[in-house]
């Protein structure tokens, strides 16, 4: 019985660092394979990740679209991601910190959803259009993978600071 005990307690202890692991790898993938696959004309076929679709952007000079996208797509999930590494790493030994800074990544979390909302913009706009046809590929499900494991991981932590806090 203990040694069940002490398994459950090894992997409640890797839980949390191993899904922040598993978030970054899938937000890394994602921003950097397809999104998208649009047909223009029913002849040219294109694939945009989020990072092809920046160097597009910067190409054509259309930077107040460039540093949206790059800000709420690429800087905020990453200082997320970053932050509650951070607060897991602190747990334990300056709690009122690390209940600080999550507090800071939950409203920080607010923020970070209008990428969600930059990418259906995109999708409709495309849609729209009558010389062109989208279609979702993996980049999209594995970022929205990131995202929901980045919220579980930061509702676990939450959880766990309360308790601690709680305890004491």
């Amino acid at each position: 019985m203990s040694v069940g005990n002490n398994l459950v307690s090894f992997i409640r202890k890797l839980l949390t660092p191993l899904m922040l692991l598993c978030a970054i790898l899938l937000f890394a993938v994602g921003v950097s394979v397809p999104f998208f696959d649009v047909q223009k004309f029913w002849l040219f076929t294109d694939e945009v990740s989020v990072l092809s679709g920046l160097v597009e952007l910067a190409r054509a000079s259309e930077w107040f679209l460039f540093v949206i996208i790059f800000l709420f797509t690429i800087v905020f999930p990453l200082v997320k991601l970053t932050a509650l590494g951070v607060v897991w790493w602190m747990r334990g030994s300056d709690d009122e910190r690390a209940d600080l800074l999550l507090r800071w990544v939950s409203q920080l979390g607010k923020w970070s959803m209008l990428d969600v909302f930059v990418v259906a913009i995109l999708v409709v706009t495309i849609k729209s259009s009558s010389v062109a046809r989208i279609s979702v590929d993996l980049g999209v499900y594995l970022f929205t993978a990131s995202v929901i494991m980045t919220q579980i991981t930061s509702f676990r932590l939450e959880r766990r600071l309360f308790a601690s806090t709680q305890s004491t």
